[in-house]
């Protein structure tokens, strides 16, 4: 999650789930479809969306625990279309955070591959605060979950989060996913080492329903 949703070099270089769950896997690199739940709504990055992104990015409360994002809005602004690169590469995905109802990006769901077919992939996500324990996390890593294993094919979804970010850890743990243990000093964030908890989540846990004790409560 700390190296998600932006990478070191980004500045530099409707339809329902169920629709989705028909279409080839490889559509998703044409353009990802949208996503649509009962709060959140999951879409492209537009190129539109770079000004409420930085405007929820900057919050120290929302960057604190992930890598420093674009520190300017043409950073961002280059962020977004290098996302829509490693989507036509095969490489990583990420989606905007819609609210339902409405057309503002909040935030980004990211989908990052760590073998060469998605097997196994890294998830992260931010949120603006103004949206924190009403729901929308959620139902949003609902859309993404079910996205990644019932269209891209992932068999193991990992996600990265300091020990210290209560609110992350406690998140992922009404979702279901399992700590699979310490990784010491492995995130370097304003200067310091910190630890990181390795969250997962197994395609066949989760398609057998044992994970999914969020999605039914949210409903």
């Amino acid at each position: 999650m700390e190296k998600t949703p932006y990478e070191p070099h980004a500045g530099t270089d409707a339809v329902s789930t169920a629709l989705v769950k028909s279409q080839p896997h490889s559509d998703w690199r044409l353009g990802l479809p949208t996503l649509t739940g009962t709060r959140a709504t999951l879409r492209e990055l537009r190129a539109s969306d770079a000004a409420s992104l930085f405007s929820a990015l900057s919050d120290e409360a929302v960057t604190r625990f992930i890598s420093p994002p674009p520190p300017t809005l043409d950073g961002l602004e280059r962020f977004i279309a290098w996302t829509a690169r490693q989507r036509a590469a095969g490489q990583s995905i990420c989606f905007a955070v819609v609210p339902r109802g409405s057309d503002t990006a909040i935030g980004v769901f990211q989908l990052r591959s760590l073998d060469s077919g998605f097997g196994v992939a890294e998830w992260g996500f931010v949120m603006a605060s103004d949206f924190w324990g009403d729901g929308l996390f959620g139902d949003g890593a609902r859309l993404i979950i079910d996205f990644a294993i019932d269209v891209i094919g992932s068999r193991r979804l990992e996600a990265r989060v300091a020990v210290r970010n209560t609110r992350g850890n406690a998140a992922l743990r009404r979702l279901g996913a399992v700590r699979e243990g310490l990784l010491r000093k492995s995130f370097l964030r304003n200067g310091e080492f910190l630890d990181q908890s390795l969250w997962t989540i197994l395609a066949e846990e989760w398609r057998a329903g044992t994970l999914s004790w969020y999605s039914r409560s949210i409903h």
